[in-house]
């Protein structure tokens, strides 16, 4: 009998990179790196690397990662020397990563990368060039949760983008979705993960969805949805609307 493990690999994409944004994650990227690339060695890829995206963290962080890529040079750490925001990790880490597909996720543990199995079969099955997460049962506040269903609403009422969860923090993408749609410019903030939907939409990108574990943070504390990035994601958003019109 087939394994599924060989039923995948028949079926896989021959290179892949992976890139994990990181702000003081000291407690967590670790095993997040292994486990990462534990998977992607039995998954068989021909081609792969991981790229962490240090964005300014003030913790050993940037320090766990040189380690581990000192050994291996398919790891690769990006340092950014201030804390610029989640849309410029994702943007650093989409335009430095060097291979045909894209998968990134968040670098707190709470998602389970080997999930990424599904993702590729999804891909197979649907021939999309975006597939993204939805969690199936989201492990965050209520505020976060509550906020981000209102931006998802409005999302959807000024440029029509309906998904189930915008901003869910495992994706997988082709290159050439990065490579074709206009520049990503959003820095801080809910925006980005937006941006690149409502910009990989309006270029004529299939776009499916498929359901996610999350899991609670272990260790370190959460950041983001402070008010000030929330104005400006919004600011951002109707920006966006209006040079689209």
């Amino acid at each position: 009998m087939i394994s599924l493990l060989f039923f995948v690999r028949l079926l896989m994409m021959k290179e892949i990179s992976v890139f994990f944004p990181a702000y003081n994650e000291e407690g967590n990227i670790k095993n997040v790196i292994e486990k990462a690339c534990s998977v992607l060695e039995k998954l068989g890829f021909k081609n792969w690397e991981i790229i962490v995206v240090n964005d300014g963290s003030v913790d050993k962080t940037s320090e766990i990662v040189r380690k581990i890529s000192d050994k291996d040079s398919r790891i690769r750490l990006i340092n950014h020397e201030t804390n610029r925001g989640y849309g410029a990790a994702l943007k650093t880490g989409f335009y430095n990563s060097s291979y045909s597909w894209i998968a990134f996720t968040d670098s707190d543990g709470q998602f389970d990368f080997s999930e990424i199995n599904n993702f590729i079969r999804k891909q197979k099955e649907t021939n999309a060039d975006l597939v993204i997460g939805f969690y199936k049962k989201r492990q965050e506040s209520k505020f976060k949760i509550i906020t981000s269903k209102i931006w998802e609403l409005v999302v959807f009422v000024l440029f029509g983008l309906k998904v189930k969860d915008i901003d869910c923090g495992f994706k997988l993408i082709s290159k050439k979705v990065i490579d074709s749609i206009p520049k990503l410019e959003s820095e801080r903030g809910a925006f980005i993960s937006s941006e690149l939907l409502i910009k990989a939409k309006k270029k004529g990108f299939k776009i499916v969805e498929i359901p996610v574990s999350h899991f609670p943070r272990r260790k370190g504390k959460a950041t983001g949805r402070d008010i000030r990035v929330i104005v400006r994601s919004f600011y951002d958003l109707f920006r966006l609307w209006f040079k689209m019109l």
